[in-house]
């Protein structure tokens, strides 16, 4: 009979941080940085709120995730197959394709136009040495060692953080917009709500958390909670420690953006963000002439980091779709079709940069195509999590999957505007 063992306990507040705190960088990716900055240029400190108002929402799905891949040992999709008729499992896998590959596409043309700024070449080039840069890190390098290398890059996104405090803000007018919820009229304002939400509860983000919850337990040697729900408390409480740091560092980061954007850019008349050295005056007070190489060093960090995660993520959900060994702590040889599909993701979103489309307005719309195809996704994900047959008796609680259905109703209303629109 196997021994109840005893949880492990973290010795510092960086031991507990792990796939939660990754998750949350990854949220910050080039098309979260695109859109925020479309939006503070866009409509200054009008569209703020969201920001302050959509946090509980996101780390409640999140959670909802985390739950899902620590309880049962298997992430989303495995338990969609599992418990739930195979066309949820269809859609639920078609949805997270299409969304990784065009946000795959998009991210991958922002790093190309931002590394442009700083070496003026071939833009196409650059797409292809990054898809197959980020590929051979991934599969050659445990993502444990890429990752804790690469979110040092993003620390460039701090920038953003100190562009506020030598803007001569108006914080009256910030606090209005981050406290009034208002909508401006028209097309635009409900196109840039369900942009703000798409970028930042993304469908990818659902199976990655999920994924890599079930690789630190492999990692750690350790049984899924549902194994053991009495002893479950302590682990439990150290998920939701740090999904609620993690999606708090991206919260933040977002809404400096939006903040920095509005003050810089909104405030000279620039209102449309048509190229990447538009979006990098941004930063233009806090780094001067060196503006560009600061927001290239952003994008192309960011990128380095979600790339793989949007990658990784649609390559999860295809191992446990069709059976295949996966697991980015396995060799490429004992898990060939795992790191086939994370090298086909990524050929496809290298594949739309070939289409001509401009890489800045993508971001934007991968943003809104994100927004419109998460609801179905965050809806299964709920059903999992509450489902006793597949939890146990660590269903998610009522509270959260309160919060996970309130989210998973903005968005459709949101979606559901600008459709109407």
């Amino acid at each position: 009979m196997t021994d109840e063992p005893t949880p492990e306990v973290p010795r510092s507040l960086l031991d507990t941080l792990g796939p939660g705190l990754v998750t949350g960088a990854a949220d910050d990716d080039p098309s979260g940085i695109a859109t925020y900055s479309q939006v503070g240029a866009g409509f200054g400190f009008g569209l703020a709120w969201p920001m302050l108002f959509s946090y509980p929402l996101l780390a409640a799905i999140q959670l909802a995730c985390a739950r899902i891949g620590s309880v049962t040992g298997h992430g989303i999709a495995h338990n969609l197959k599992r418990h739930y008729p195979r066309p949820v499992l269809a859609l639920a896998v078609m949805l997270l394709l299409v969304a990784n590959t065009i946000n795959l596409g998009a991210d991958l043309g922002a790093m190309a136009a931002a590394l442009n700024l700083l070496i003026p070449g071939p833009v196409l080039l650059y797409v292809v040495l990054f898809g197959l840069a980020s590929v051979g890190l991934e599969v050659f390098i445990s993502y444990a060692r890429y990752e804790s290398i690469l979110k040092w890059t993003t620390l460039s996104l701090l920038a953003y953080v100190a562009v506020p405090f030598v803007a001569h803000l108006d914080w009256g007018a910030v606090l209005r917009g981050l406290l009034v919820p208002t909508l401006p009229q028209g097309r635009e304002a409900a196109m840039a709500l369900v942009a703000l939400l798409g970028t930042t509860i993304s469908p990818y983000l659902f199976f990655w958390q999920a994924g890599q919850e079930v690789e630190e337990q492999h990692r750690l040697h350790l049984h899924p909670l549902g194994v053991f729900p009495r002893r479950a408390s302590g682990s439990l409480s150290r998920l939701r420690l740090d999904t609620m740091v993690g999606m708090g560092v991206t919260h933040i980061t977002a809404l400096a953006i939006i903040i920095a954007t509005a003050a810089t850019l909104h405030s000279h008349g620039i209102t449309q963000i048509t190229s990447a050295d538009q979006a990098a005056l941004a930063l233009r007070p806090i780094a001067g002439d060196y503006a560009f190489l600061l927001f290239a060093i952003g994008i192309v960090g960011t990128g380095l980091l979600a790339v793989p995660v949007l990658a990784g993520s649609a390559a999860y959900a295809l191992s446990e779709t069709f059976d295949w060994e996966e697991g980015l702590d396995k060799k490429p040889r004992a898990a060939r079709a795992f790191y086939g599909a994370i090298g086909s993701a990524t050929l496809g979103g290298v594949v739309f940069n070939f289409l001509g489309i401009d890489p800045i307005r993508a971001l934007y719309w991968t943003a809104v195509i994100n927004g419109l195809l998460a609801p179905p996704l965050m809806v299964m994900t709920l059903l999992v999590a509450r489902n006793p047959r597949v939890m146990g008796r660590l269903v998610l609680p009522r509270g959260l999957a309160a919060l996970g259905w309130v989210a998973t109703g903005v968005m459709v209303v949101a979606g559901g505007a600008f459709l109407l629109s």
